[in-house]
């Protein structure tokens, strides 16, 4: 039998790296001059988002392949091909309304599809993992502001998908002492890349606050629904904590570099600005940057929806030397420069075209 060569050349390995957070993270990559190969099945993706990676960033040398997750024959057989020394999982369904319709799918994608993954890792001697999980692993916050060691007790499928995946690699790391794993607990990202290149393109009607706005502002829809004016928050208005997409980016880049530091392992860290900002807030800021009105409407309170929701950063700060430092103004300013070029999101191609540069089949 003939040996199997792989490359010499080291690779991160982006899962779901043409979607919102992880295209803008292969963007932080490939400037810091890392060799990035992506996997993603382009179901809630654009093939466009690496077209565009490639021309912010001058490198015509992405890898890309288009797989599902779940399919460990095309999953072992990119690990067959190049030497991967870390892996970044964005790979995963993420909506929280759709979960609750279509449970077993977000379990089959986001916790198998997880599982998969970490076989193919094992398989290949590839030892350091940067997991996108979610603040959502948090359920109902019983104090504020959240810390890491907050009791773990999400309200939906997406949540408690999210939730067994962390267990999956922590479980893993215990039996696996040479693996490491950052798990990352995302709040609220937004914004866009600052070339207006790259930004949020949902699927439909947009589940999130601001690519509602601005959908809203670019006329696509006719208002916003507040929900909720009587909250003990500081105007009566919803505060969560947002944190712009491109400080999120280079947050992985942070937990690549712990990981590769003196204290391995399996390590939690959540990844917000530690500060709050009022649905009321969002809006006015929207408006200052926009010029233009958002159209809202005051309806009462969902039914669930807590008060605030604000991280801890402080962890990440001192352990791996990250904090996010855009304002909400960089957040809606780039998030309306993303809009406004973008109307109707990335150009909308057939799956089966190719990406002409980008493919390595």
């Amino acid at each position: 039998m003939v040996a199997t060569t792989i490359e010499s050349k080291e690779y991160v390995l982006v899962t779901g790296g043409a979607g919102y957070i992880g295209s803008h993270t292969v963007v932080e990559l490939l400037e810091k001059g890392l060799n990035v190969v992506i996997v993603d099945n382009l179901s809630n993706s654009s093939q466009e988002s690496m077209k565009r990676v490639s021309k912010i960033t001058g490198r015509d040398d992405i890898i890309f392949y288009e797989l599902d997750i779940c399919d460990k024959d095309a999953l072992s057989n990119v690990f067959s091909k190049h030497n991967i020394t870390s892996v970044i999982h964005f790979a995963g369904l993420k909506s929280v309304s759709e979960s609750i319709s279509k449970p077993l799918e977000y379990f089959r994608v986001n916790v198998t599809g997880t599982c998969v993954l970490l076989d193919c890792m094992k398989a290949a001697g590839c030892n350091n993992i940067v997991f996108s999980s979610s603040a959502t692993v948090y359920g109902h916050p019983k104090t504020m502001p959240i810390f890491e060691d907050h009791d773990l007790a999400p309200i939906n499928p997406y949540g408690r998908s999210k939730y067994m995946a962390e267990i999956v690699i922590q479980d893993f790391c215990n039996a696996n002492p040479s693996m490491n794993a950052a798990l990352l607990r995302y709040f609220n990202p937004i914004g866009a890349h600052p070339s207006g290149l790259i930004g949020e393109d949902p699927n439909g009607v947009p589940n999130n606050l601001l690519p509602y706005i601005t959908q809203v502002l670019c006329g696509k829809l006719t208002h916003l629904n507040v929900f909720g004016t009587d909250y003990d928050t500081r105007d009566g208005t919803g505060v969560r904590d947002f944190i712009h997409v491109v400080d999120l980016a280079q947050g992985h880049l942070a937990a690549l570099s712990h990981l590769q530091g003196a204290t391995p392992g399996c390590v939690v860290f959540n990844m917000g600005t530690g500060s709050g900002f009022s649905v009321k807030e969002i809006i006015q800021t929207m408006e200052q940057e926009s010029g233009l009105e958002v159209k809202h409407v005051f309806k009462p309170r969902r039914a669930g929806d807590a008060a605030e929701v604000v991280a801890n950063a402080s962890k990440a700060m001192n352990e791996m030397k990250w904090t996010a430092k855009l304002s909400l103004s960089d957040m809606c300013q780039s998030a309306w420069k993303w809009q406004k070029q973008n109307p109707n999101g990335y150009p909308k191609f057939h799956k089966a075209q190719s990406l002409v540069g980008l493919l390595d089949q």
